[in-house]
This record gives C-alpha cells, sequence and structure tokens, in this order.
C-alpha cells in the first residue's frame, strides 16, 4: 500500500502495480500492437508496389513511428492510462497525485519506452521496475506517473474492533456533542486500520487522537484506559447513542427521555411490580330522613346544658 497526498492534501492509499503484472500487461499490449502493425504494413506493401525502395522505406517507418509509438501514446491520453492489457490486467496509469494522466505524460512515457522497452526488449525496463520502491520504469520516472492495481483484492481493513468488556457503559455520560464528523471519522479510521501500524507509530496517533476527543468532551482520559481502548469505547458509545436515537429513543410528554427496551445499547430500566387491585368500598347509606335521632330539648347541640326555654312550634 503507497499513501500519495494529493495538491488538496488529501491522502490516497494505492496499490502499485508490481513487475508480473505489468510485464503481462505490456506484452498483451506489445502483440495487439505488433497484430496492427504487421497489417498495414501488408496494406502499404500491396497498396505501395509501384513505388521506388526508398518511398517505400519511409512509409514502413512512419508506420512504425505512427502504430508502435503514436498509438500506445493516444489509447493512454484518450483512455486515461488504461490501455487493452492494463485493463485485462487491471491496471491504471495514473499522476504521482492519482490524478488522471493527459497527453504529455503519455507523450514521455510512449518515447521513453522505445528504448526501455522496444530497443532493449524490456530488459532495462525490468530492472528499473525491480530496483523502485513502487515498481516505476524510468517512463514512469520522466513522465511523473505511476502504474497502480484498480481491482484489488478484499479484506477486512475496514472492521472496527470493540472496546474490552470492561469499559462497556463507562463513558456513557460523556458529552459527544461538541467532537466533529472529521475527528469521528480519523478515529474509525485509525481503529480499522490499528493493525497494519507500527506499534509505536499507532501508540503515537492513539494519543493524539484521545487528547482531541477529550479536549472536546470536557473531560481527560483516564488514566487506567489506553489511548485505542478509550477511542474505541468512545466511538462505540457514539454509535450506541445514534442507533437509539434512530430506532428506539423518543420523548415522553414531560420532556424525560425514554428508550424501547432491546434497543442496541439502551440501559436496561428498572421494572417495577404492579400495584395490587384493592376493588373500591361502597359509601355508607345516607340516613333515612324519615327517622331523626331523638335529642332532648333541654340539651344544646354542643353538648352544653340546656336553659330549658323550649321555642314556641
Amino acid at each position: 500500500m503507497s499513501e500519495l497526498v494529493t495538491g488538496e492534501a488529501v491522502a490516497l492509499e494505492l496499490r502499485p502495480a508490481r513487475l508480473p503484472s505489468r510485464a503481462l500487461a505490456v506484452l498483451l499490449d506489445l502483440v495487439v500492437a505488433v497484430a496492427v502493425y504487421v497489417a498495414v504494413t501488408i496494406a502499404l506493401v500491396a497498396s505501395t508496389s509501384s513505388l521506388d525502395g526508398a518511398a517505400q522505406t519511409a512509409l514502413t517507418i512512419a508506420s512504425f513511428v505512427l502504430v508502435l509509438v503514436g498509438g500506445p501514446i493516444a489509447v493512454e491520453t484518450l483512455s486515461h492510462g488504461r490501455s487493452l492489457g492494463k485493463m485485462a490486467c487491471g491496471l491504471r496509469v495514473v499522476r504521482d497525485d492519482g490524478g488522471p494522466i493527459r497527453f504529455r505524460h503519455a507523450l514521455v512515457r510512449g518515447l521513453i519506452g522505445v528504448i526501455e522497452i522496444l530497443m532493449t526488449f524490456g530488459v532495462i525496463a525490468c530492472i528499473a521496475s525491480l530496483v523502485s520502491a513502487r515498481g516505476r520504469r524510468l517512463g514512469d520516472v520522466f513522465a511523473g506517473t505511476l502504474v497502480v492495481r484498480e481491482r484489488v483484492p478484499f479484506s477486512s481493513a475496514g472492521f472496527v474492533p470493540p472496546p474490552p468488556p470492561w469499559l462497556a457503559g463507562r463513558f456513557s455520560g460523556l458529552d459527544l456533542s461538541a467532537v466533529p464528523d472529521d475527528l469521528w471519522l480519523a478515529v474509525r479510521q485509525y481503529l480499522a486500520r490499528t493493525g497494519q501500524l507500527d506499534p509505536r507509530v499507532g501508540w503515537a496517533m492513539a494519543e493524539r487522537l484521545a487528547a482531541d476527543v477529550a479536549a472536546r468532551t470536557g473531560a481527560p482520559v483516564p488514566r487506567d484506559v489506553p489511548p485505542p481502548a478509550y477511542l474505541a469505547a468512545v466511538l462505540q458509545e457514539r454509535q450506541a447513542r445514534e442507533a437509539r436515537r434512530a430506532f428506539g429513543g423518543t420523548a415522553a410528554a414531560d420532556g424525560a427521555p425514554w428508550s424501547v427496551p432491546g434497543a442496541p445499547g439502551a440501559p436496561a430500566a428498572a421494572v417495577q411490580p404492579p400495584a395490587p387491585f384493592v376493588p373500591p368500598t361502597a359509601p355508607p347509606p345516607p340516613p333515612s330522613p324519615a327517622v331523626r335521632p331523638e335529642v332532648p330539648l333541654d340539651v344544646a347541640p354542643e353538648g352544653r346544658p340546656g336553659t330549658g326555654f323550649v321555642p314556641p312550634a
């Protein structure tokens, strides 16, 4: 894997093509070019038999230059770096910054390719490709190009390892709203490639990313938690919150959030036992208006002794 940085400071991960695949692509291109050259030569000999030897020699040289030199240059320019052999092998010619090639790149590659491929039968191109760290021949070096692989095998580089079990739910109280999306993307890319990095480089990147995340959340990284485990736990907490918000989160009438039991990452809610059913008691019947308690007339309602005065009926 080769990491290239474009003019916009974007890192591109490209797989440079090695010598076997490049040699096979060049061989296929040469077979097609030689077949076309032989057909053109036969047609010219048949049509120019009445000309003298000098004219026939000039036409032969012109056909050689146009077919074996101009043909590959035109094909790579029009197809943006994909000749017939490269298309069959899944290769493409790109610039050093990862962009598509243009006519000047194809022209330099084609002119130098006449010397290092056609005139030396590919010996110089093979030596240069073996010496180069990215498998480039002299035409690529002078043109500023690189042959990369377009069809790469599937790998598990996008798998993000889960955090340790002892960190489950430890960062559920962090405020993650101030962490920007580009920082989350950087954390995810680091966790997906942590197995491919040098241990010291990976640890330094984890410390820097953990410090950036902690600065956004307002809580420092715990001393007993390694930076890679901290990043994995915080990323899982963020994913759990997004899942609850998308699939199980809503708001109650009083404004308190609640979650559906069984949602991903939802905390277990305390279940209250149902209250026993108590049947309502019937109110006591009111006293009958026909029956009135007999109260002595000489006794006051408050229990004070009466005065003996009886109001007239």
